[in-house]
């Protein structure tokens, strides 16, 4: 295995939350919080634009594959130039949402429940994946089937840093222990040229938006992740006003964050 690609392997590795915080957790601190990514999407199907959907629609008309869909953030915008679109992802719950958003577009759909690569689907013109890679310690099976499976093109889109990273402050609040700070996109760049991937690099800024409805469900899902009881929200909305977050434009910590990377790339598949 290649330096970069060993690299960004143990640098995941090193988000492991260590055990005996893990095991005093009251629920689980995996929260995938279905509201930020229906929100997310809807506000991108109707204003679409950003580099990544641009990158799409380069290649388009067409099909697309979008691997870890989400409710369609990536994809569905582009809509007006996609024939047909293949969403996977490990959540049912979030395929529904895709599915309901595809279906009021009036746009011809699949939808996959499983992990990638594993899953067993057919190519597409385009395959897109947004915000996975931080994900994906072994990167060189997923990327060489993102690759196998586009006949014209890859699209990749991934947050600058770390996503977790912007909870580092509250982890040495409440756990007092210090946590990674990588890898970046820089560090996935380097092992993409490892694994024979030259992108196309396009870095850029999401203006500020809120990502709850709701401060207290910001809070909510905050706990959740530093493994804290119910009865210590209180605490975690202050320390989060304490480092500036706006209560009327919560974000989602722990999510992807304002400064983007899109890397795109030829596909490989015949025909």
């Amino acid at each position: 295995m290649a330096d970069a690609v060993r690299r960004w392997a143990r640098q995941l590795a090193d988000w492991a939350i260590p055990e005996h915080i893990l095991a005093a957790a009251p629920e689980s601190p995996w929260v995938v919080p279905r509201t930020v990514f229906a929100r997310r999407a809807d506000r991108q199907i109707a204003e679409p634009g950003t580099p990544t959907h641009q990158a799409v629609l380069d290649a388009l008309p067409g099909t697309v594959l979008d691997v870890g869909a989400g409710a369609g953030a990536a994809s569905l915008p582009c809509a007006r130039a996609i024939t047909h679109v293949t969403a996977v992802d490990t959540s049912a719950a979030l395929l529904a949402e895709f599915r309901r958003r595809a279906e009021a577009l009036s746009l011809s759909h699949t939808e996959v429940e499983g992990r990638w690569p594993d899953v067993a689907v057919g190519p597409a013109d385009v395959v897109v994946c947004a915000h996975v890679l931080y994900n994906v310690p072994d990167l060189a099976p997923f990327v060489a089937a993102l690759t196998a499976h586009a006949r014209r093109k890859v699209v990749v889109e991934l947050a600058h840093a770390h996503p977790l990273t912007s909870l580092n402050p509250l982890w040495r609040h409440f756990h007092g222990i210090d946590r990674p700070s990588g890898p970046t996109a820089a560090d996935a760049i380097a092992a993409l040229r490892e694994l024979g991937v030259e992108p196309e690099v396009v870095r850029w800024r999401k203006a500020p938006k809120p990502e709850y409805e709701r401060f207290d469900e910001l809070v909510d899902v905050t706990r959740r992740r530093l493994c804290l009881p119910a009865g210590r929200a209180d605490e975690v909305a202050e320390v989060l006003r304490g480092l500036g977050v706006d209560e009327g434009m919560p974000p989602d910590l722990g999510s992807s964050g304002r400064e983007v990377v899109t890397l795109s790339w030829p596909g490989r598949r015949p025909g």
